[in-house]
Parts: structure tokens; sequence; C-alpha cells
């Protein structure tokens, strides 16, 4: 479907012929079947105009901006800057370069829009289905681990008073509530001697190349035991599948879901008070302890490159979005490093 923001004239043509500069970007729209995003975008995002009355940008090239933006760590205003400035934006956005460009707050309404019709993990589902096809990631088994990330608020505490007429009792004292930012999901927890205030990262990668199966965003103080069931389950992971776990998730309940999804128990043995390792559990520690080092590069990729030690956005819908946007960034980028 073409329509005026995407529809090709002589300049178009000059830049298209001249080329990307940028070898990532062609790569990635080698490795990747955009009919099936944008045919996935159509289905449900039936947006034709503007809040102004004027026609609205096609859904694919805005989502391949919102990518962009992951890749290269930019805000809505950096986006919208970018797009007027770099031919390689708008080659690989698909916009023309005499169209009129989205401007910053456009660009958060359609996220916010993709969010709302809940297909993030539908996108993120079709970009890892198109990569398991193309045999650079392999279900062969999944390594879970959970990360600590700081919410996009400072903690203050505040201590409201409320007035003595809202008491269902009177009291001499007036009732309180105590919070700690306009940002109510996060949660306090501590790690060590340091305290964090925000969410937790639960996530599983494959445990060959360290692709990005699922993951979502939990308040920080959610005990990363619980998250297990939920976690495989996103993952869609094949019978026979090891899953591999530190001892953060030793339960007897956990091993009881694994053998009930026919999984295999990688999740590594905790010792207990009078109950000390015997040579065979010790022995297993120390085998997956070896192999959970791809789940922590992904981790630390996601902090260092992507910058999600801390939540650009506040709640926890749109943390499991910033996740899942990161996650599919990840994936795509890693995946055109394969490529030859």
């Amino acid at each position: 479907m073409t329509d005026k923001f995407t529809t090709k004239g002589f300049a178009d043509y000059f830049i298209e012929q001249r080329g990307y500069t940028d070898t990532f970007l062609e790569k990635i729209d080698m490795l990747i079947n955009w009919k099936n995003i944008e045919s996935l975008l159509n289905k449900k995002y039936k947006k034709v105009e503007s809040a102004d009355g004027r026609p609205a940008y096609p859904p694919l090239p805005m989502f391949k901006l919102l990518l962009l933006q992951r890749w290269n760590n930019l805000s809505d205003p950096q986006a919208e800057a970018a797009l007027k400035d770099r031919i390689s934006f708008i080659l690989f956005t698909g916009f023309s370069i005499s169209s009129s460009i989205p401007d910053y707050s456009t660009i958060c309404r359609f996220r916010n829009a993709l969010l709302e019709l809940d297909l993030y993990e539908k996108l993120m589902d079709e970009i890892n289905s198109q990569i398991e096809s193309k045999g650079l990631m392999v279900k062969e088994g999944a390594i879970v681990d959970a990360t600590i990330i700081e919410s996009s608020r400072r903690p203050r505490k505040v201590i409201e008073v409320m007035p003595e007429d809202r008491h269902e009792e009177k009291s001499e004292m007036p009732a309180s509530v105590v919070t700690y930012s306009d940002d109510p999901d996060a949660k306090w927890i501590k790690k060590g001697k340091k305290a964090y205030y925000g969410y937790k990262g639960h996530i599983s990668v494959d445990a060959k190349e360290g692709f990005i199966l699922r993951g979502h965003i939990t308040p920080a103080s959610t005990a990363d035991t619980t998250e297990l069931e939920r976690i495989i389950t996103e993952s869609h992971l094949p019978e026979g599948s090891f899953v591999f776990a530190d001892k953060g998730y030793a339960s007897d309940k956990n091993r009881s879901i694994l053998a009930d999804n026919k999984l295999i128990d990688g999740i590594m043995h905790k010792a207990y008070r009078n109950k000390p390792l015997d040579i065979a559990q010790r022995f297993i520690n120390r085998f997956i302890s070896s192999v959970r080092y791809k789940v922590e590069q992904t981790i630390g990729t996601l902090k260092r490159g992507y910058q999600f030690f801390r939540m650009r956005y506040k709640g926890l819908e749109k943390g499991n979005m910033e996740f899942l946007l990161n996650a599919m960034a990840f994936n795509l980028k890693k995946a055109a490093a394969m490529i030859e």
C-alpha cells in the first residue's frame, strides 16, 4: 500500500542508488521480511488520520523508527532530528525524503498506540520466528535470570497526612500514606548492602547463542523463584529442552513445573543448614554456572548498550513495552552480526 509519506520521487531514486553507508541496517533489511511485520501491524493499527485531520503516518516506517531509537539510544526529539538529518534513517524507515516526517509527539503517541493494541509481544514473536527460520536462533534450551532495573523516578519519601474526616475511626494521630515517587508500581529491594528502587527484569535467553526468547517486568520486590512458570510459558520451549537457572529459582515447586512441562531441570542445587551439597550436586552446579554466562552477557549488553539499567517510562505496562522493544532491537542486531 502506498501513501504520500513513502511514495518515492526522483530524489529518493538517486539516494537508493547510492545505497546504505551503514551495512548493519542493510543486513537487517536482508534478514527480515518486513511485509509480514507490516501485515501484523495493519491488522490492528487502523489509524488513517491524525488529531488535526491530516493523514496518519503508516505503521511500518514508524515501527522501524522505534527500532532505530533503541539502536542509537535516542529520545523522541533526538529521533525526530536524526530522521531529518540522516539519509540512512530515511532509507531504512522507507519515508520519502520529500515528505513530511513525524515529530517527537507523534513518535510517542505511536509507541503508546502499539501498547494499547497489545502488539509488542506479537511483534517479538514474529521477529524471533523469522530469526529462527534463518537457522540463527536454535531453541535447544533456555537460561533464565533476573536483574534489577531502577525506576525512571528518583525516590523521595513523601508522607501524606489524611484529613481527620476521612478516618473511619477517630484517633488522636491522623492516618498517613507513605509514597516514594509518582511511579506507583516501583518497589524497594536490597541487594547486598545497597537498596534499589524500581523493577526487576526476568529474562530467558537461548542456551546456544544468547538470543532473548522472552521476558517480563515486575516490581523489584518480586522474588525470582515465583516467576519461573510464567517465563517458561512465554518462551515457547519445545519438550525436552534444558532450562538452566541459578539457586534463586531452586524450589520443589519449580522443579515440578519443569517436569510437568516436560523440560529438563537445570536449576542449581541449594545447600541448607545441616544439609550440605553432595559431590554430584556440586558438580552439577559447576556445570550450570559455566553455561549461565550467556544470560549474564545479554543482560550486560541491555544495560550498557541499550541503557536499560534505568527505565525510561513509568509503570509496569510501559516497563514491559520498553523491555520488548529493547529485546527486539537486541535480537535483530545480534542476528545481523551473524550474517556474513
